[in-house]
């Protein structure tokens, strides 16, 4: 029996018929509800619950077991691949991600020298992008930045991540005066380099004393009900909205 759909119907002094009514069927239906705890279809358990002015999860429990587990399903099913190291993420994935991008290009980095290594050309290839529709967002370190110092020094370095990011950004100079193209410089903390094609996002996290190369990167695709490409998605949100315009004059 459901006792808490029970009870919550005799403190407010909803009937049998008044129930079935907002919701629209048979008073039968609902007496099945209460003595068998049968667990109606979603638009009947919002209208009792908006009557009896409960959540639908404390009426039936069970809903929220079955909707983390859904989650959870589509969680694992977001992740697509696993590479043990950004350098096994094969070229022509990058060049087919932003050949095919049709909304959005997001990308966070400090350097991301290797970005415009494995793609000839970025630059021409990011403008055709934004000439078709697709948004340009390009976020790397600053080099004046105390986290770039500090990143320097955790992996050894040697004092040249500073130049290697004033390097990089020479490949996007005439990006910013593009319809389309934005480019900015962040002072964060950057725990993982993240690569935004619409739905699909790759992850390279940082790990401390090693160099981002060297790390994991994992494939994520967005898939309604999944919450981990999101994760990652809102993270960039976070960074670039810190993040300060470059007008690709000062390097």
């Amino acid at each position: 029996m459901n006792e808490r759909l029970r009870t919550a119907m005799l403190r407010h002094g909803v009937a049998l018929e008044d129930l079935a009514e907002t919701c629209g069927v048979e008073p039968k239906t609902v007496e099945r509800w209460i003595n068998t705890g049968r667990v109606p279809h979603r638009r009947h358990r919002w209208a009792a619950a908006k009557l009896l002015t409960a959540d639908e999860t404390y009426l039936w429990p069970d809903v929220l077991e079955s909707s983390q587990a859904r989650r959870g399903r589509a969680n694992r099913s977001e992740l697509v691949e696993v590479f043990p190291d950004r350098a096994s993420v094969p070229r022509e994935l990058w060049l087919r991600f932003l050949t095919d991008a049709q909304e959005r290009v997001d990308v966070l980095v400090f350097s991301g020298t290797f970005y415009a290594q494995t793609q000839p050309k970025i630059a021409r290839s990011l403008a055709e992008a934004a000439q078709r529709g697709v948004a340009i967002r390009l976020c790397f370190g600053d080099p004046t930045a105390q986290s770039v110092e500090t990143r320097d020094r955790e992996e050894g370095l040697g004092g040249t991540l500073a130049a290697k990011i004033r390097s990089s950004l020479t490949y996007y100079r005439a990006l910013p005066e593009l319809d389309g193209c934005e480019v900015r410089l962040h002072s964060t903390t950057l725990y993982a380099s993240l690569f935004r094609y619409d739905d699909d996002v790759l992850v390279n996290p940082h790990v401390y004393g090693e160099p981002a190369s060297a790390n994991p990167t994992f494939h994520f695709r967005r898939l309604d009900g999944g919450t981990m490409a999101e994760h990652y998605m809102s993270s960039f949100e976070r960074v670039w909205a810190g993040a300060v315009p470059w007008s690709g004059a000062e390097i």
